[in-house]
């Protein structure tokens, strides 16, 4: 089993495991509630900083918060794509944002780490972006999914033995989504009940 690909101390400093900080990450913007974490570069600084991602001194600039929300939204993208369980390829959204944060290979203690090629903002959010393989690594990429309620979309870790999970909440979303199906299925049974009402004798003048 290969080694998870090692992170620079800065950017694990506040989570225990890189799927929780890429969700924590595509979670700032609630797509049910329309509320944005990162509306501003101030917002995307301070964000960073409480996640140990920059420098206290750094700060963000429009064009930072332009490759935040590609990268964020990319994620989601993707994130939707891990129910299916193929093979897919980054969405030029995702694909855009990540060509827009270098990161190099280093080799320390004989580990293979990726890190930041530039600094401040752009190495915070690079220093994200390196999750992605990081995840990949350690088995938990698969399970990193938003959820299937169309108007929710929030990211969560699939625990489930089986990754099945496709719901954030089975008691909220879930059952949202049950109680759409079956209406809507009663709906298709009333208009098949009353279609054959009339089927069989005709309406003559209607």
């Amino acid at each position: 089993m290969r080694a998870p690909i090692e992170l620079t101390k800065e950017a694990i400093t506040h989570m225990t495991s890189p799927a929780e900080l890429l969700r924590d990450f595509v979670n700032t913007y609630d797509v049910e509630g329309d509320a944005d974490e990162l509306s501003s570069p101030a917002e995307l600084s301070l964000w960073l900083r409480e996640h140990d991602l920059i420098g206290d001194d750094d700060r963000a600039m429009e064009g930072d918060l332009a490759v935040a929300i590609r990268l964020r939204e990319g994620l989601r993208h993707v994130l939707r794509l891990n129910h299916d369980g193929m093979p897919y390829d980054a969405p030029e959204e995702l694909g855009t944002a990540l060509a827009a944060l270098p990161m190099r290979v280093t080799l320390s203690g004989g580990s293979p780490a990726l890190e930041p090629a530039v600094g401040g903002a752009p190495g915070g959010l690079t220093r994200i972006a390196a999750l992605i393989p990081a995840a990949h690594a350690d088995g938990s990429w698969p399970r990193l999914k938003v959820c299937a309620e169309s108007t929710c979309q929030w990211a969560f870790i699939d625990t489930s033995k089986n990754r099945s999970r496709a719901w954030c909440s089975m008691r909220v979303c879930g059952n949202r989504n049950k109680t759409r199906t079956y209406r809507a299925r009663r709906r298709a049974e009333s208009s098949s009940g009353h279609d054959g009402e009339y089927g069989d004798t005709g309406k003559e003048g209607s």
